[in-house]
């Protein structure tokens, strides 16, 4: 046996480094053991746990390894509009049904109204005692609350109970002192208002209230806050950013542990954030939008807050930017209402949750050919009045550019009903923004003549404003944009007042038509005697580009955007077709031969599109040509036509017509389009709710618009034929995609 074979010896074996560790590893054992006996001897509650031995079979719970947190992942998608602009609005969440109290419209002016949001529907349910905005609302039990605001005047003590149900609101109780701005949000039972501002002093207090019970102070912020955003989750509030008193944003984030009164810093957002809304999505408190301490610098980031782990991160965007918006939870969801973007907002966008495992789904295109169902025309199609025209009576609204004059037709008994004078060269009817004026742009007058629906006849003084030949309004409803062609300009006017905001000089000759982008960030005008087209920035009112037509000639006319919003065409009666520009406005992507004159556009809705000798099958827009047709003598060309269905024609009073008199003066017809927020050209079409008519048949016209016909002279006769009453030439105004207007107009000549 070799030495290397030999067995060891005991004094060898002892003396073993393998027998020294496994001494060493058993008197560690040992000293464990008596650690953990000594911790079980030491435990006061160990007699309260009764032993519970394990049932036969069962196997010992192993022990799970700790989770990493899921970063949270947000798609948002716009799912709907409010009928109305609103920015700082009350919201609450009752079971499927979500209740909008108050805020600020488009002229920024204190609402009262009780707006319920149900199975995709936006109604008026009541009204609240008196106007406000700025308040804040919460769900306890079977009612909602709204505690304090301002209305414009002075701050808010109010505690008012609203039923989400009826509507119907009472007085509860009162705030420790009267203030606005500031949030709530609702734990346990309780509903806790945080900061605020009296109207002299900013606050930093968090106050408690229970329904039946007085609010008391129960915490102080470090620093008074206003337009904080404020949501519960995981048993805390969670208070985040916020106006400061030294005129800068906060990005703090803090918790309030109302079992401990303990208020801690979690941590910061990634900016300076105020006038954000918030909402509690699981075990996350989100930050959504808001802006700078500056005024419109809105932001369409969403910010999701962990306050346990204190992990703060962008979890997703909006969108588009906006600030000031309500939101609240709905199930597995978020609901965004309203807010400020570069106006007011009615816009509704639903926040949900992505799987992280998943992957990240493909943005599907908005591209679809069956356009006028969707996109920018959205909401214009039967059943989508607006609850403002309610009661209006159905009428044409005819400007006589000869004569300085307006007839007013009755759709129902085909009867001008009312004649009166206005100013010089009427141009165009153009609906206010509200829906509460029609405007007559008279364009060597100076002036535009505020006309009621209701009546069809003038109603105050005529408002002097400088060469109005065609009129808009921005996308928000702020502004009036009077189109002052022979000036040269874009004057950018207060909505509500028509004071000049700004005049803005663009570089072109003959601007006169134009239409917004999709998301109303800019204008594209036409200029019909340079063959060009203008950009301008909306939010910034400057021009940001000049197309040029790539045809000698040209004479650009109306413009529309396409209803997936990617195309803008351009009617072009010099050129005999209809031009498409590309989605950004910056080049031109091909052109569509229609015909003689091609002058109007209006999109196809849910109705058939006919013209006169030409047709056009360019995608989803109609045009309708200017030098070619078959309407009767003294007319111009005719193009496309409208017909209500069989089963609505006789409720909605929209009937297809053609005039058979000769109006030797008539240079060109007139059409009437969908519904339109900035409703453009010269003639107004009202529909209103006839007496008898079934829901569905009172706002077919809108999808399916009669014609009437215009003429530079009085019309011979107050009896309009019903088989003829007009048919034609451009339409110039796109139609409300986010409030399904009642008012459309339609052309005539300059």
């Amino acid at each position: 046996m070799s030495v290397a074979d030999a067995p060891f010896t005991r004094a060898e074996r002892r003396a073993s480094p393998k027998r020294r560790r496994r001494i060493a590893l058993g008197t560690l054992l040992i000293a464990a053991a008596a650690s953990a006996a000594g911790v079980w001897a030491a435990d006061p509650d160990r007699g309260d746990r009764g032993a519970s031995p394990r049932p036969a079979g069962s196997k010992l719970a192993v022990r799970p390894r700790a989770q990493s947190i899921r970063p949270l992942r947000l798609d948002s998608r716009a799912v709907g509009s409010l009928a109305v602009p609103i920015q700082d609005a009350a919201i609450a969440t009752f079971g499927r049904r979500i209740l909008v109290l108050g805020g600020l419209n488009s002229a920024d002016t204190s609402t009262a109204d009780v707006r319920m949001i149900a199975g995709g529907r936006v109604r008026t349910i009541g009204r609240l005692p008196n106007v406000f905005h700025d308040g804040a609302a919460v769900r306890i039990g079977s009612n909602v609350y709204e505690f304090g605001g301002g209305d414009g005047i002075r701050q808010l003590d109010q505690i008012l109970r609203i039923d989400p149900t009826t509507g119907t609101a009472s007085r509860v109780g009162s705030l420790p002192a009267p203030s606005s701005d500031h949030a709530a949000a609702v734990l346990a039972g309780q509903a806790y208002i945080v900061g605020g501002y009296t109207g002299r002093n900013w606050l930093n207090t968090i106050v408690v209230w229970r329904p039946g019970e007085n609010p008391r102070v129960v915490g102080h912020l470090p620093t008074p806050l206003r337009y904080a955003a404020v949501t519960a989750t995981q048993g805390k509030i969670v208070v985040a950013g916020g106006s400061l008193p030294n005129g800068t944003a906060s990005r703090a984030v803090y918790s309030f542990d109302p079992r401990g009164r303990e208020l801690r810093r979690v941590g910061s957002l990634p900016a300076a954030t105020t006038h954000a809304g918030a909402a509690a999505l699981g075990d996350r408190a989100l930050v959504i939008g808001g802006r700078s301490a500056r005024a419109d610098t809105p932001t369409s980031r969403i910010v999701a807050i962990d306050p346990a782990s204190g992990r703060i991160r962008v979890a997703g965007h909006l969108p588009r930017p906006v600030s000031d918006a309500a939101a609240t939870t709905l199930g597995h969801t978020v609901l965004v209402a309203g807010g400020r973007g570069q106006a007011t907002d009615a816009q509704l966008t639903s926040l949900a949750a992505i799987n992280s495992s998943a992957p990240r789904a493909k943005r599907r295109s908005t591209h679809h050919t069956s356009g006028s169902a969707v996109g920018v025309y959205a909401h214009d199609g039967a059943n989508d009045l607006s609850p403002a025209v309610r009661g209006v009576p159905p009428r044409v609204y005819v400007p006589n550019s000869a004569s300085n004059t307006v007839d007013v037709i009755d759709q129902r008994t085909f009867k001008i009903v009312a004649h009166y004078t206005v100013g010089l060269l009427p141009q165009h009817v153009t609906p206010s923004y509200d829906l509460k004026t029609l405007w007559v742009d008279n364009d060597a007058g100076n002036s535009l003549t505020p006309v009621s629906p209701i009546t069809g006849r003038p109603e105050g003084k005529a408002v002097p404003v400088s060469d109005p030949y065609n009129l808009y309004f921005t996308p928000g409803g702020r502004f009036a944009i009077v189109v002052a062609e022979r000036e040269h300009r874009l004057d950018f006017r207060f909505a509500h007042t028509m004071k000049l905001h700004r005049a803005l000089v663009v570089p072109c000759s003959g601007v006169d038509h134009m239409d917004f982008s999709a998301d109303g960030r800019f204008l594209l005008a036409s200029c019909e005697f340079s063959a060009e087209l203008v950009k301008v920035d909306v939010r910034r009112e400057r021009v940001v580009g000049i197309l040029r037509l790539p045809r000698a000639g040209a004479m650009p006319q109306d413009v529309k955007l396409s209803p997936d919003g990617r195309i803008f065409y351009v009617a072009d009666m010099a050129s005999n077709g209809v031009w498409e520009i590309d989605r950004t406005g910056r080049h031109v992507r091909g052109f569509i031969h229609t015909g003689a004159g091609a002058h109007g556009l209006y999109p196809a809705a849910t109705a058939s599109c006919s013209t006169s000798r030409t047709e056009t099958r360019a995608r989803s827009p109609c045009s309708t040509s200017r030098l070619a047709g078959s309407l009767p003598s003294g007319t111009s060309a005719a193009a496309r036509t409208w017909e209500a269905s069989p089963r609505t024609a006789k409720s909605s009073g929209c009937r297809r017509a053609t005039t058979h008199r000769s109006m030797r003066s008539a240079r060109r017809t007139a059409a009437c389009s969908p519904g339109s927020r900035s409703a453009t050209d010269h003639m107004a079409y009202v529909c209103g709710r006839n007496r008898g008519a079934t829901r569905s048949a009172t706002r077919e016209c809108f999808a399916r618009p009669a014609y009437a016909s215009e003429n530079s002279g009085r019309m011979n006769s107050s009896n309009v034929s019903r088989s003829q009453l007009a048919t034609v030439a451009g339409v110039s105004a796109r139609t409300d995609a986010v409030r399904g207007t009642s008012i459309v107009s339609a052309t005539s000549p300059k």
